[in-house]
């Protein structure tokens, strides 16, 4: 009988969870600080715009590596979006979503910054907007770690189910290790048939495919066993356990292999560093309660007194 009862708890918290995806909700009452942070994550993302459009224009020979990169790049504006919309809304998972957002943004124009030919700079303007790019990033971080203003005002919306931070930074790393991988997988496909093949061709197809299933993997296994993790299901955690050293391993061992040692610094190491936070949270996570009402049922408390990291 308890078991029954305690299953049939569970199911109605994933319900409540699915019927809140419908639900209406209001933002909470704007603070000096969640404006200021709104207005840096703005700038933030107009920033990122204008350097990868200074490094197309200067670059000596735009190929399909450096467009696949700007493509991805410019996506991460509607993460910028989102993130200030979950700021405005007052949400505790803005926290590690902005940290995850931050880092791999920073990688991501890093590795537009291609330098013109015969020198190891890329041109003074990229260098520039590089630079203000990376300080509005840990701008953006310290102030949602690291500003009680800011902390106050995500604490301000009462929390139906308590979630430890460190859960939901693991849940948002795992997320982003499916375009983090797609993106260097497409350029090394575009140079196959290309002169710029560091491989025989039927090595390359065979290396392409494994990347190709490794990209499926964590597009169609990473999301749903983080979500699995978030509602307490212990066996998940193996799970994205295993997703993460997988990744860790496959993917810089993959750029290098087929993209050089410049594909290893570029793409390689971005995912090794958010596959490394997603195994840091999943190991300080262990044994913390996650998706369970406040107070054992009783009325929801601010989000402020939810674990962090």
């Amino acid at each position: 009988m308890r078991v029954r009862v305690a299953a049939g708890g569970h199911y109605r918290g994933v319900a409540d969870w699915v019927a809140g995806l419908f639900r209406r909700e209001l933002p909470v009452p704007a603070t000096t600080a969640s404006r200021v942070l709104r207005a840096v994550i703005g700038a933030t993302a107009v920033t990122a715009v204008l350097v990868e459009a200074v490094n197309l224009l200067s670059a000596d020979e735009p190929g399909f590596s450096l467009l696949v990169r700007s493509a991805w790049a410019l996506l991460r504006v509607i993460g910028f979006l989102f993130l200030a919309r979950a700021v405005r809304y007052g949400r505790q998972a803005a926290k590690p979503f902005g940290l995850v957002l931050a880092v791999t943004t920073v990688f991501a124009v890093a590795r537009l910054a291609e330098p013109r030919r015969g020198g190891f700079l890329p041109p003074a303007p990229v260098v520039a907007g590089f630079v203000l790019l990376t300080l509005e990033c840990v701008a953006v971080v310290w102030l949602l770690y690291r500003s009680a203003a800011v902390e106050a005002h995500l604490s301000t919306r009462p929390v139906r189910r308590h979630i430890p931070g460190w859960v939901l930074t693991g849940r948002m790393a795992v997320l982003s290790y499916a375009p983090l991988t797609a993106v260097p997988f497409l350029v090394a496909l575009g140079t196959v048939f290309s002169a710029g093949r560091r491989l025989p061709f039927p090595t390359t197809v065979v290396l392409l495919s494994g990347w190709a299933a490794l990209a499926a993997l964590l597009t169609f296994v990473a999301p749903f066993s983080s979500f699995l993790v978030v509602v307490g299901r212990a066996w998940a955690r193996w799970v994205v356990g295993f997703l993460g050293v997988v990744a860790l391993l496959l993917q810089p061992a993959l750029c290098y292999a087929l993209l050089g040692l410049d594909g290893l610094i570029r793409d390689g190491v971005p995912l090794a560093i958010i596959a490394v936070l997603g195994l840091w949270a999943l190991h300080r996570s262990r044994g913390l309660s996650t998706w369970v009402r406040p107070n054992n049922g009783t009325p929801a408390t601010p989000a402020s007194a939810s674990a962090r990291p």
